[in-house]
């Protein structure tokens, strides 16, 4: 078949542009993406530490050539802190600025966890930055156990579960347990991810770990395999120190598995860790 140069253009320009118009990127399918599972160590209400330990694992994550950087649940001022009340910044505000800065600086897409004050209300957030610092998603905590600090987190929005098109497909942020509950994970299937980050704050008494490990475990091979994409599990480290669950560990042993629910990566048990893993991300990528 022999084509005329101005059939042969337009068809070029349709290639190009189509894909664009219809929100789907050129390198549509099958991708890899360098993801690092970022363990710090968090204490309640130290920000300043907090952010220096949160750029010591992004320096590694960088030097790895990661993609992507994923960090615990609370990760500046602590889960389940009450001080979070008056010291927590708004979304777009003070802290999450200093994290697209970092993004910058490192040249690194990150998701984290941080509590968020909107007006009288706190809430248990997470960001997902793309390099250039851009907020591309945030997610309010729906699951926020109440009964764990006076007065609790405000609840998110079911409806406000999706996913997010960026460099690296189709990103979907949850925050621990919000994966409990079927019906988000149901909602957030039906948008078709291609990949799930999901800031943990996984804690138990001393004498539950390392056994309390195996139950995170099950949950991030169960909901990736029903979501069919891989998902990451961030975990931190440290200890409890508000309410009544006041003492208990954080336990790390964050967890990687692929679309099939298969366990790629587990990080070290009740100890920092960084860790890097090349992820196939995309159609067919299970």
């Amino acid at each position: 078949m022999v084509l005329h140069r101005k059939t042969l253009v337009s068809t070029v320009l349709l290639a190009v542009f189509l894909p664009a118009q219809f929100g789907m990127t050129q390198n549509a399918g099958r991708r890899t993406v360098r993801l690092a599972v970022c363990q710090i160590l968090v204490i309640d209400g130290d920000r300043e530490g907090n952010f220096r330990r949160i750029e010591y694992a992004l320096e590694g994550a960088q030097a790895q050539h990661a993609d992507i950087a994923v960090f615990p649940e609370s990760s500046i001022l602590g889960w389940e802190n009450p001080d979070a009340h008056r010291l927590a910044e708004p979304i777009p505000g003070k802290d999450s600025d200093r994290i697209s800065a970092l993004a910058r600086k490192y040249s690194l897409m990150i998701a984290i966890g941080l509590d968020e004050k909107d007006g009288d209300r706190l809430y248990d957030s997470a960001i997902l930055v793309d390099k250039n610092g851009k907020l591309l998603w945030k997610h309010r905590k729906i699951n926020v156990l109440p009964e764990l600090m006076t007065p609790p987190y405000s609840q998110g929005r079911p409806e406000d579960i999706g996913v997010v098109d960026t460099e690296f497909g189709r990103i979907a942020v949850l925050i621990c347990a919000d994966t409990f509950t079927d019906a988000f994970l149901n909602r957030l299937k039906s948008f078709k991810p291609d990949l799930a980050l999901v800031p943990y704050g996984w804690a138990a008494p001393d004498d539950q770990w390392p056994q309390h490990s195996t139950v995170l475990e099950e949950l991030v091979k169960k909901r990736a395999a029903e979501l069919k994409c891989p998902m990451a599990g961030v975990d931190l480290v440290g200890e409890m120190t508000h309410g009544p669950w006041a003492g208990q560990t954080y336990g790390g042993s964050s967890f990687v598995a692929d679309g099939n629910g298969k366990i790629l990566l587990t990080a070290r048990d009740r100890d920092t860790d960084l860790r890097v893993i090349d992820l196939e991300v995309g159609s067919g990528a299970q």
